[in-house]
C-alpha cells in the first residue's frame, strides 16, 4: 500500500484512539473497540482465486496526553468528518481527497483491503470476464457478476446465439487500470476502476462473415467497472455490479 494511504490510516486510528481515551477518563471500567477483519485480495472463484496472506494486526500506540476542551472538540469533529468520508474543513474536497477518504473508509471496514492487490485482481477479472462474455460462457460469468449485470450479459449472449452471430473480442492489452471511485454504502464496499485497453472487436454472422468491426483494427477502449463486496461476509470475493464505457 502506498505511504499516503498508510498515513491516512494512521491519522484515522489515532483520532479514534484519542476519542476513546477522552471518553474512558470519565467512565471507569468501560472498554470500547472492535476486532476482526477479513483477508481481502480481490478475487473470485476459479481463475481469480489466489493464495491469501496472513492478516497482521494494525495497532497504533498513543502516549498519555492531556487535551484541552477546545482541542477535544476539534479532534472529535475531525474524527466524525473522517468517518463520514469528508476531509476536515473541506466541503468541496478535491477528487483526490474524496478518493483517499473513500479508500480509508473501506480500509476501516475491512483492514485487509489493499488497493494494489485489488487493482491486480481487477485486471485479471477484466480479462476473464471479457473473454467469457465473448465466448458465451455464462457458467464462468455467474459467480463474477451481480444478478443484474449477469442478467444483462446472459440476455445479450442469448440474443447473439439466436441470431447465429459470434463475437471475437481480443484483448491486446490493458494500458492503464486505476481506481476512479471508492466508497462505503452501508456495509458494502464499492470500488470503480477505470480501464484503458486495446481491443479488437468483431461480430460475425452464421457464415463467419464480418458484420461489424474490423479484425485488423485495434481500438482503444475506456471502461469504468464497479465492483462490490459485503465487508461483513467471510467471502473475500468481489462481484461486478456496474459497467459503462466512454464512446
Amino acid at each position: 500500500m502506498g505511504n499516503g494511504l498508510q498515513f491516512l490510516d494512521i491519522i484515522l486510528f489515532a483520532l479514534i484512539a484519542v476519542f476513546l481515551i477522552l471518553r474512558l477518563r470519565n467512565v471507569l471500567g468501560r472498554k470500547g473497540g472492535h476486532e476482526g477483519g477479513y483477508k481481502d485480495p480481490f478475487s473470485a472463484r476459479s481463475e481469480l482465486e489466489k493464495p491469501e496472506n496472513n492478516l497482521e494486526d494494525n495497532v497504533v500506540q498513543l502516549p498519555d496526553q492531556t487535551v484541552s476542551s477546545g482541542e477535544e472538540e476539534a479532534l472529535l469533529q475531525a474524527a466524525e468528518d473522517t468517518a463520514k468520508g469528508q476531509p476536515k474543513g473541506k466541503a468541496d474536497a478535491s477528487p483526490a481527497d474524496v478518493l483517499a477518504s473513500g479508500l480509508a473508509q473501506i480500509k476501516a471496514a475491512d483492514p485487509a483491503f489493499d488497493s494494489d492487490d485489488f487493482l491486480s485482481g481487477s485486471r485479471m477479472a477484466f480479462d476473464l470476464i471479457l473473454g467469457a462474455y465473448a465466448a458465451g460462457e455464462t457458467r464462468t460469468l455467474r459467480p463474477l457478476l451481480s444478478d443484474e449485470v449477469f442478467g444483462n450479459f446472459s440476455q445479450a449472449i442469448r440474443s447473439r446465439e439466436q441470431a447465429g452471430e459470434t463475437m471475437d473480442d481480443t484483448l491486446i492489452g490493458i494500458k492503464k487500470a486505476e481506481i476512479a471511485e471508492a466508497y462505503m454504502e452501508g456495509h458494502t464496499a464499492l470500488v470503480t476502476v477505470k480501464f484503458v485497453s486495446e481491443q479488437i472487436n468483431v461480430f460475425r454472422d452464421e457464415n463467419g462473415d464480418v458484420i461489424d468491426g474490423d479484425p485488423s483494427a485495434i481500438a482503444e477502449v475506456t471502461d469504468f467497472w464497479t465492483f462490490a463486496r459485503d465487508t461483513r461476509s467471510p467471502d473475500p470475493n468481489w462481484t461486478l455490479v456496474a459497467t459503462r464505457s466512454l464512446e
